[in-house]
């Protein structure tokens, strides 16, 4: 799925290859968020009871950060919804550095091409010594 990042000697890549790296690192946070939000709606569906609205409205507020929006009566829903937000935290900061990593690397990368570049000594001067 991810391509290999390159040797820090190595050329940056092309456009079109950074591009498709970039769409890799996006795919993924895609797909976790993806399966997120339906472990926490089938979660609180069938753990704190609610509907299925419901539970996918509560999920996606904890994946998003804003906090719960249901009233939770059960105690393994209490338990779920302990562990779910625990999770998502994880899951968030784990995702932004999926999806920054390719440019920081690519930053870093250039950084060390220009750091590696041979020095060239100055040009003789054709003025006369005294």
């Amino acid at each position: 799925m991810f391509r290999k990042y390159e040797k820090k000697g190595a050329p940056l890549l092309g456009k079109w290859e950074f591009a498709l790296r970039v769409m890799g690192s996006y795919l993924t946070v895609l797909g976790v968020t993806v399966f997120s939000l339906v472990l926490g709606t089938v979660g609180y569906s069938l753990l704190a009871p609610c509907s299925w609205i419901d539970g996918m409205h509560n999920a996606a507020m904890i994946l998003a950060g804003m906090g719960p929006v249901i009233e939770i009566q059960t105690d393994a829903g209490k338990f779920f919804s302990t562990f779910f937000a625990l999770y998502c935290g994880i899951v968030y900061l784990t995702l932004m550095g999926i999806l920054l990593a390719p440019f920081y690397h690519r930053t870093l990368h250039r950084f060390h091409l220009e750091e590696d570049e041979p020095k060239v000594p100055p040009a003789a001067s054709n003025h006369p010594r005294a």
